[in-house]
């Protein structure tokens, strides 16, 4: 699903500042307007001063800050849950070496859209899953959502609706820090998939639905997602 061209039953909507639910250290598009064609271009949040100003990291573009002006007009993309709203906004002031960052005009109009709730991301995480029947078992995570994940399996599990324990890691930032997940979910659907070829086992696929998922964990799968909408699109489920 592309953000920048949403469906046609996805109608945007006015949304309040608060409604964003911007968080700091949090990733943005930022969008310039020099050229006939917009250019989208990668940034941070720093923080702002309600009805005053926003901060934001200066882009970078191989190893080197793009260039900003004061007076240019931007447009400004976040993802926030399952909403991703944009806003325009004026280059109040730019601040140079060694930080790189700039003032932008506070938004007053703010549009978005709602996505799909469970919007998954392709991924490729180990993880171990806890079952009655077989004892814990290594398995992988191919997709993720804030309300479940999709799991495969070399030996077959739990059948459906049954309760399971489920933990894997990922990744925080800032710094890259390793975050165990640790969580219930229960199980909604099974599927066996044949090989293609002759000498390959088949593969048990899991759909797993959270059970009373940790806030700061459905916080990182939000994060998750928000990064594959605006940086690898393709990940998009």
């Amino acid at each position: 699903m592309s953000i920048g061209t949403p469906p046609s039953d996805i109608k945007p909507q006015e949304y309040e500042f608060e409604q964003m639910n911007l968080q700091v250290g949090g990733r943005i598009q930022f969008i310039t307007h020099r050229t006939m064609k917009p250019v989208q271009h990668f940034s941070t949040l720093i923080g702002w001063v309600k009805d005053e100003y926003m901060i934001v990291k200066v882009p970078v573009e191989n190893g080197a800050p793009i260039a900003v002006n004061d007076g240019d007009k931007l447009t400004i993309r976040v993802f926030s849950g399952v909403n991703v709203c944009s806003f325009s906004a004026i280059v109040q002031r730019v601040f140079g070496r060694p930080l790189f960052y700039a003032h932008l005009s506070f938004p007053e109009k703010i549009q978005g859209t709602s996505l799909r709730t469970a919007m998954r991301v392709k991924v490729d995480i180990p993880a171990q899953i806890a079952c009655e029947r077989t004892g814990s078992v290594s398995v992988f995570l191919v997709n993720l959502s804030v309300s479940g994940a999709l799991i495969e399996s070399q030996r077959q599990l739990e059948s459906g609706d049954a309760k399971v324990g489920l933990s894997f890691t990922l990744i925080a930032q800032p710094g890259n820090r390793q975050v165990l997940v640790n969580t219930k979910a229960s199980i909604r659907n099974v599927n066996i998939v044949k090989p293609a070829t002759t000498d390959k086992a088949e593969v048990f696929t899991y759909g797993v639905q959270f059970i009373d998922l940790d806030p700061i964990h459905y916080s990182l799968l939000q994060n998750l997602t928000y990064e594959a909408l605006i940086a690898d699109r393709q990940k998009i489920v």
